[in-house]
């Protein structure tokens, strides 16, 4: 393609406008401009080299190489290039009008060698011209939709939109057509506004409940050679009634022991509805019959629960028929055309026969009897009958034994005849309720149970009582006439309260010398009180004794009215006694008193404490299993003597030998052990100890003379040597060294009570010689490790002293 044929396609006009005029023989020149034509550019236009789209030109360029051209803008040197000697401007790239649809540029013509403008600068724009290269697009899809099942033809579904990227000012490229590619059995859609509507009346959703629909955009107008996209829309058809419930059978069969109780469950019906929700809800009712409320119905879900209302008797009745009906109670009349929206079923229930316990022939039974009636009174009688065979003689009665702890009642088995074993009192306990049982005599497990209330019918038996026990106080100046207390008393018999009870002082009585009752039941003063002195403790106590008698029964009791008379303030309108000093000693204690126990208890405690804490060490000092040598401690006897002339702290002659005496009748001979003489020659010192313990446990045994068995015994032996030896555990390293075999040796001849106590002392002894062993190998390494230190201290003192001459 020619730069002639570029030019033709987007064409750039551009001239100078001249004027000129002549002022008193000067010449001036106008103002000059830029006059520029809009002019397009095809997007996506690709050649082999850049395109002309135009040209600048300007009567001041000579055509000399001194006019250069610049272009400045959106994509001047990238998009759009301008050849600085001639002006022709390039498009370098192809163009896309959905990115970017106009460029504005700035052309300025300057001198190439001051770089100065020969014109001034000016705006031009470059439009990019649309071409159909985009496709409709569905940017919500894909869609998805509901419409109620069975809808009018044309109802509205959804409406789909697609947008179009092209420019809709220019051609057909952005104008879309809608249309059906799937779908179109069942539904239309407008071509314009892309609507979708029902195409068929009768969608079924138990038949389809999904339908997937493809619609289609086309630009151009929907004409040949125009961009498609497409998209999907779910259609799902909602439920409405339009199925009435039905029965999955036509006839239920059911049975039912006479024994259930109210409540059981007799059998399950079922019924089914093919819609959904809502509209699938049922109602089950029981149709009136021949059941009466016998039975009753309860829906859950698609199932219905049969269950006995009444207990049923196989005697009276053996079966039961009745239909029960099914339906929606939400109906849309619109489909009642297709026939009522209800089903009927018959059901038939079958009693089964049982072994019955008896039947009473009341549920509650209640009953009187009198107070204080004699023994064996009769109360009433119950009766029962066995259901199955109907009769009575094979039942036995009985009472509960728990209904009645007391064993107020008895009851005949045979006849239900109920009578008292001992009187009873009403106002101890008006009610009684027991329970009668009944039981089968050919089958005692069946039993029944009825409760009988017994209500205790109330006499006259008993006398008006005060109500109180009356304790009163009048002055001593008390006027005559004056009430002193008003009585009243209580009868508890039922309505005893209602008749007249009369008050009355015994004549015989010194009271009714005093005191009299007037018929409104008050005590009243007769005589005059002698005045009492002032002095506090001046009172006197009169016990007026009465006489109550019931107006209706004449029955009577006896009653006391305790009067204080006390001297009383003056002025007042109540006896207000003065205040009485007590005679009585007082029962608290002082506050020194009190002091001086606790000290004595506190003190108590101290000596208790401080007692056992001393005869706790005393134990410890003296306990011989520590961590060395029994033979090498000091034991601290807590006991300082007086000197030699002390001969009374503690008797040496113990110490010094082991005494040798008789033991009374019950001794034993052949127990005393001749002591040998001391010195090598004679036995270990452990032997002897042994002797001497074993001569000392037979002189507590046998002894009658000696203390009691558990008292503390005094066993002290001194060792070999001198009679009057020190009783010192200082020894010297030698008679230590020669003592050790001995102890191992006597121990084990001691006998094997003490075998123990020998293999202790061997274990002590062995992990002493170890460690013994020990140490000196430490001792000897120790040594042999600072022979050389001490070799090398001294060669290198003598290389010292060799330097320091040198």
């Amino acid at each position: 393609m020619s730069g002639f044929a570029h030019c033709c396609m987007a064409v750039l006009l551009l001239w100078w406008c001249f004027a000129s005029s002549m002022v008193k023989g000067s010449r001036s020149r106008s103002r000059r401009s830029w006059i520029w034509n809009q002019f397009f550019v095809i997007e996506e236009y690709a050649g082999p080299e850049p395109v002309l789209i135009g040209r600048l030109h300007t009567d001041m360029d000579r055509n000399d190489g001194r006019t250069k051209y610049v272009l400045r803008g959106e994509g001047a040197g990238s998009v759009f290039v301008i050849d600085e000697k001639t002006g022709n401007i390039h498009v370098t790239k192809p163009l896309d009008r959905e990115e970017k649809d106009e460029y504005r540029l700035i052309a300025t013509a300057t001198d190439r060698q001051t770089d100065r403008a020969l014109e001034p600068s000016s705006q031009f724009i470059i439009r990019v011209q649309d071409i159909n290269d985009n496709p409709p697009i569905f940017d919500e899809g894909p869609y998805s939709a509901t419409v109620p099942e069975m809808a009018n033809i044309g109802t509205s579904i959804i409406q789909v939109t697609a947008t179009d990227a092209d420019d809709p000012t220019y051609g057909n490229s952005a104008k879309l057509v809608y249309t059906l590619v799937q779908g179109q059995q069942y539904f239309s859609v407008d071509p314009q506004t892309g609507i979708l509507r029902t195409a068929v009346p009768d969608m079924d959703r138990e038949t389809q409940d999904q339908f997937l629909v493809v619609l289609q955009a086309k630009d151009m107008g929907g004409h040949l050679g125009g961009l498609s996209g497409t998209t999907t829309v779910t259609v799902r058809l909602t439920d409405v009634n339009d199925n009435p419930p039905r029965f999955t059978q036509s006839m239920w069969s059911f049975s039912v022991s006479e024994l259930a109780i109210p409540g059981a469950e007799i059998g399950r019906i079922s019924a089914t509805d093919a819609d959904l929700g809502e509209n699938a809800k049922l109602e089950y009712t029981i149709l009136e019959g021949e059941s009466g409320d016998t039975f009753n119905i309860t829906g859950v879900n698609q199932e219905a629960v049969i269950t006995l209302n009444k207990a049923v008797d196989y005697e009276s009745r053996s079966s039961y028929s009745f239909s029960v009906e099914v339906l929606n109670p939400i109906v849309d009349p619109r489909f009642l055309r297709r026939g009522p929206f209800k089903d009927r079923a018959s059901i038939r229930v079958a009693v089964l026969d049982a072994d019955e316990p008896p039947r009473f022939s009341r549920t509650r039974y209640h009953m009187d009897v009198s107070e204080n009636c004699p023994p064996a009174c009769t109360v009433g009688r119950v009766s029962a009958v066995d259901p199955d065979t109907g009769l009575t003689n094979n039942i036995r009665f009985s009472i509960d034994p728990q209904s009645d702890p007391e064993a107020l009642f008895r009851i005949t088995p045979d006849t239900g005849l109920i009578t008292t074993a001992m009187e009873l009192d009403r106002e101890r306990e008006h009610w009684h309720n027991i329970t009668v049982i009944a039981t089968q005599r050919d089958n005692p497990s069946q039993v029944s149970r009825v409760l009988i209330a017994i209500e205790t019918l109330d006499l006259n038996d008993n006398a008006p009582e005060l109500d109180r026990q009356y304790n009163t106080a009048m002055c001593d100046s008390s006027s005559i006439g004056q009430v002193v207390q008003v009585l009243r008393a209580i009868d508890r018999d039922e309505g005893g309260n209602d008749s007249t009870v009369y008050f009355s002082i015994p004549p015989e009585s010194s009271a009714a010398l005093n005191f009299s009752v007037r018929d409104s039941a008050s005590l009243v003063l007769l005589s005059q009180i002698q005045p009492l002195s002032r002095s506090p403790s001046s009172t006197l106590t009169l016990y007026v004794p009465l006489v109550l008698r019931d107006g209706t029964s004449g029955l009577t009791s006896t009653g006391t009215v305790t009067v204080s008379v006390c001297p009383c303030l003056k002025g007042g309108a109540e006896a207000v006694c003065l205040p009485q000093q007590s005679t009585l000693p007082s029962p608290g204690l002082s506050t020194a008193a009190l002091l001086a126990i606790l000290a004595c208890v506190a003190t108590l405690l101290a000596v208790s404490a401080l007692s056992l804490s001393l005869r706790r060490q005393k134990r410890d000092s003296l306990s011989p299993l520590e961590e060395d040598d029994v033979r090498e401690n000091i034991i601290t006897y807590d006991d300082e003597g007086g000197g030699e002339a002390d001969t009374a702290a503690f008797d040496i002659a113990a110490l010094q030998s082991a005494p040798v005496m008789g033991f009374g009748a019950n001794w034993v001979p052949g127990m005393e052990v001749a002591r040998g003489p001391p010195g090598p020659g004679g036995p270990s010192l452990a032997l002897r100890v042994g002797e001497f313990l074993r001569l000392r446990l037979a002189q507590v045994t046998f002894d009658p003379s000696q203390p009691p068995y558990d008292s503390v015994q005094v066993y002290g032996l001194e060792g070999t040597g001198s009679r009057a030896g020190s009783l010192s555990s200082l020894e010297s390293e030698g008679e230590k060294d020669s003592e050790k075999e001995d102890w191992g040796v006597g121990l084990e001849e001691w006998g094997p009570q003490f075998q123990k106590l020998a293999q202790l002392f061997k274990d002590r002894e062995k992990e002493r010689e170890d460690k013994e062993k020990v140490d000196e190998g430490a001792k000897k390494e120790r040594e042999m490790n600072e022979e050389p230190e001490k070799k090398v201290k001294k060669d290198g003192g003598v290389r010292a002293g060799e330097e320091g001459k040198d």
